[in-house]
């Protein structure tokens, strides 16, 4: 036997939350090698750093453009080896979502699609310029966010005190 869902009590239906991805494109992509050639001959430990934000902006209708950042540097010696950013774009459109649950998506749904076009970019650029591969491990954006909020509530907290 089917269930049935009741419905809202004003006779409408519920609204469907529906997402949808339009498009993706590289928006910026920056690589630098301030040092070269000398950095290839270069001995020592070469320390790598990563900086990695996400902006959505709404479009025209239920579209988002949502821009996903990932900037590395390379130094050597305390000398820039290279400096690689890409910023990796994708246009997604949002049908029945409230407020909240669409932050969350934004936040963390938009990026998770986002992050592998974004990762190979910056590997083919690093290997491109001259350097070892560059392996950039997954990232949980779920956590990232989570983390983001409770640090919210706990400010809003201690404001309050």
């Amino acid at each position: 036997m089917a269930e049935e869902t009741p419905a809202p009590s004003n006779g409408q239906a519920a609204p469907q939350m529906q997402m949808a991805l339009q498009k993706i494109y590289a928006r910026d992509v920056s690589f630098e090698v301030p040092n070269a050639p000398k950095v290839f001959q270069e001995d020592g430990q070469p320390q790598v750093q990563l900086n990695l934000s996400h902006k959505a902006t709404p479009v025209e209708g239920d579209n988002y453009e949502v821009v996903l950042t990932l900037t590395v540097t390379c130094t050597l010696n305390e000398r820039t080896a290279y400096l690689a950013e890409v910023h990796q774009a994708g246009v997604f459109s949002f049908t029945g979502f409230d407020p909240q649950n669409l932050s969350v998506v934004l936040a963390t749904y938009c990026p998770n699609v986002l992050f592998p076009y974004a990762r190979q970019a910056l590997g083919d650029m690093i290997s491109q310029g001259g350097f070892p591969p560059f392996l950039l491990q997954p990232i949980n954006f779920d956590a990232i966010y989570a983390d983001q909020a409770r640090r919210r509530l706990e400010q809003g907290e201690s404001a309050q005190q």
